[in-house]
């Protein structure tokens, strides 16, 4: 609704006005009707009036007088004049004032809203011309930050096609030497690193918190390449003090650290490529340096020297020889070794392939002792992927130390534990027999015991009732089974033991507080 001011001093003229001109019809609404001017005036400085209908003689300040000051303060607003005067001064001068029109007394209601009509036509158009005005400004940071990324990014590009991108958005007018700076969020210590409703939050107001810091000052360039890292085109004598205060300003608001790599300063747009790369490899450079500082390219620039794998056995050996005996003092020792290998190594491809090497010794040592991996961590093989998330071979290390201290201190419960063996015998047959209706009178015939000797023996050793545990497996089956797209819910309700699909689904709920197609949707998220 366009917002309109009626003066007159004739109240049956205002009256008339307010009364019957449909003004929602045309879009309008009137938001004073005054006798006087100054009245006129306190309106126009409290509402954003965007029509002024205003009589021209008027006591005090004329209509004439009104309007000047109204453009004054409101440059845009826009005025008809009504008057029960002719005199061509009094037109000459509502001309000057650019008015829609000039209406006399007494007035036709069609003439007035034929004038009403055109003053919202231009309104409409001058709006939409300011809507497309404001999209094109939305969409200048958007196309910059893209053709900024294919200066960084792109290869094969000719000089002079680098050039006419560069002059399309004022990258070439830039003081010269330039340093590009790659800025980095970096991830949830390890312990947190399934927390991803936690990282995404934190990624949003890292890159909102850049955005702001970098409007605030407002002299360099930068992009996004993803939704933790942003590059920065930085004069290479103010590249350090820019990426303080970029720093402070994103600590200020987050609780965790970033990391910055800085490239060499070039001389020309085309150089451009070769720094970015060098920043890159100076942030991932953390890895080995350490997360939360400022890294530049001379600190990693050396070249890597290569892993010789007969490096490791001797290391591994003595570790699992430390996990067999329950040494955790030196468990950690022994793995302080196995990493103190590789740290001169600096490569990121050579740590992850280390840690490939560690999980499979270990699923090999453990497979020689009867024992599954993932079994004994409680774990899946797909949760490795946290092992290629991590920022530094400090979190790492720290992770593979958890792991095998649980893993000792697991098997050593089991070889000091004289019933252990046969518990998990009677899990084993369990989990072979879950499909089918098994009961306690098949597993002590298959033990050779009687039934009740048997249940006293579980009780006893497990600590559960024989229902209690075929329970107990048969969902945790269920839950592995669910992560599963392709298997409908009937059908893993079969396989572990239940025919009756409602109490399948009842006795899920009281064991995790939520329905199978619950649990299978909140595993997918």
């Amino acid at each position: 609704m366009y917002k309109v001011l009626l003066v007159d001093d004739e109240e049956l003229d205002l009256e008339g006005m307010k009364r019957f001109i449909p003004w929602s019809d045309l879009g309008m609404e009137v938001k004073g009707s005054v006798n006087n001017a100054l009245s006129a005036c306190e309106i126009i400085d409290k509402e954003n009036i965007d029509i002024l209908v205003s009589d021209v003689n008027m006591p005090y300040m004329s209509g004439l007088e009104l309007a000047r000051i109204a453009l004054e303060r409101k440059p845009n607003i826009r005025i008809i004049f009504v008057s029960g005067y002719q005199e061509f001064s009094y037109v000459q001068q509502a001309l000057s004032l650019k008015a829609y029109n000039y209406v006399l007394k007494p007035m036709n209601d069609r003439e007035l809203v034929s004038s009403l009509l055109k003053v919202k036509r231009d309104l409409d158009e001058e709006n939409k011309q300011r809507e497309v005005e404001l999209a094109y400004q939305e969409m200048i940071p958007i196309v910059k930050s893209d053709i900024l990324i294919r200066l960084l990014e792109s290869e094969g590009e000719s000089e002079e096609s680098l050039s006419r991108l560069a002059k399309s958005y004022g990258f070439d007018q830039m003081n010269w030497p330039i340093r590009v700076a790659v800025m980095e969020l970096d991830n949830l210590p390890w312990r947190q690193a399934g927390d991803f409703t936690s990282q995404r939050k934190m990624s949003r107001m890292f890159l909102q918190q850049i955005h702001e810091a970098v409007t605030a000052l407002g002299m360099f360039h930068y992009c996004k390449l993803s939704s933790q890292r942003i590059a920065l085109l930085l004069e290479d004598d103010r590249t350090n003090r820019i990426v303080r205060l970029l720093t402070e300003k994103v600590k200020e608001h987050l609780p965790a650290s970033i990391t910055t790599g800085i490239g060499e300063p070039v001389y020309a747009i085309d150089q451009l490529q070769a720094s970015y790369r060098q920043a890159v490899e100076a942030v991932e450079g953390k890895m080995f340096l350490g997360k939360g500082s400022v890294i530049k390219y001379e600190d990693v620039s050396a070249e890597p020297e290569m892993l010789d794998a007969r490096m490791l056995e001797e290391p591994m050996q003595a570790l699992l020889h430390a996990m067999e005996g329950y040494e955790l003092v030196r468990i950690c020792d022994e793995l302080e070794k196995l990493f103190g290998s590789i740290t001169n190594l600096r490569s990121r491809f050579t740590v992850h392939n280390m840690s490939n090497y560690i999980i499979w010794k270990l699923d090999q040592y453990l497979s020689s002792r009867n024992e599954d991996l993932f079994e004994l961590l409680g774990m899946e093989i797909h949760h490795l992927d946290i092992l290629m998330q991590f920022d530094t071979v400090n979190d790492i290390r720290s992770w593979f130390l958890q792991r095998m201290f649980e893993i000792s201190e697991r098997l050593y419960e089991k070889t000091n534990s004289k019933d252990s063996k046969f518990i998990r015998n009677v899990i084993s047959f369990m989990k072979e027999r879950m499909s089918d209706n098994i009961t306690i009178k098949d597993i002590a015939q298959h033990f050779s015991f009687s039934p009740g000797h048997l249940g006293f023996l579980i009780k006893e050793r497990s600590g559960k009732t024989f229902n209690e545990l075929l329970v107990q497996l048969r969902m945790e089956k269920a839950c592995e089974l669910l992560t599963q797209p392709g298997m409908k819910i009937y059908e893993v309700a079969d396989q572990v033991g239940y025919r009756y699909l409602p109490y399948f689904s009842r006795q899920f709920k009281e064991k995790f507080g939520m329905t199978p197609m619950e649990y299978r949707k909140r595993v997918n998220e």
